[in-house]
This record gives C-alpha cells, sequence and structure tokens, in this order.
C-alpha cells in the first residue's frame, strides 16, 4: 500500500498513512483566518533542506503552488492558526516525516 498524509485543519494534526495503517500523528499549525491553509488533495512536489526563513529546517512543496509542509523557526506556534497557508512542523517532526515519504506521495487536507 502507499503512504499519504491526512491534514486536518481543526484538529492541528498531520497524520501519516500506510494505506489504511497509522503510523504517526504529528501536531501542526495551520493558515490563519484571513490566509487559511487549502482543502483538497494535493502530492509532494519537492523538498528542500535549511530553505532559510521562517521555514525551519525543511521544506516540502506541495502540487499547490506557494504551499508546502516545512519546520518552523517559532515552535510556539505549533497547535495554532498562525500561517499563510503552510502546514508547519516541529523541526525533528519535519525531518522525520521527510524520511518516511517520497515525492509523490498524497496529501489530503481537511477540516
Amino acid at each position: 500500500m502507499a503512504k499519504w498524509i491526512d491534514v486536518s485543519t481543526l484538529q492541528h494534526q498531520l497524520k501519516l498513512f500506510d494505506g489504511n495503517k497509522l503510523i504517526k500523528a504529528y501536531p501542526i499549525a495551520v493558515g490563519k483566518i484571513l490566509s487559511p491553509t487549502p482543502s483538497g488533495t494535493y502530492t509532494i512536489i519537492n523538498k528542500q533542506r535549511n530553505p532559510g526563513g521562517p521555514f525551519g529546517v525543511l521544506w516540502m512543496g506541495l502540487s499547490k503552488p506557494h504551499y508546502g509542509i516545512h519546520g518552523t523557526n517559532n515552535p510556539a506556534s505549533i497547535g495554532k492558526n498562525v500561517s499563510h497557508g503552510c502546514i508547519r512542523m516541529f523541526n525533528h517532526d519535519v525531518l522525520e516525516l521527510s524520511s518516511k515519504v517520497s515525492i509523490g506521495t498524497g496529501v489530503f487536507i481537511h477540516k
């Protein structure tokens, strides 16, 4: 079975699945009211280590331009609605997640 990612913006949680088996759940920060995280089904199209700025240690770009899953330079923001629509993770979590998923992995985002 293929791995895929489920993102709940209401629960501030990102879950990694292998088929229908949950591998791990991670706490996340999501978009704020004026710049919400877009619901829909996307794929991971690239990965960049040490992208700089507020993106922490790793950026994984989604098939929706300008959106991605990334680390943070502000760990206190995790669990809140604070980003410009991206999915923010603790740096150690985004590194772990990146090591378990490949480019082309599906990402399902919902409330």
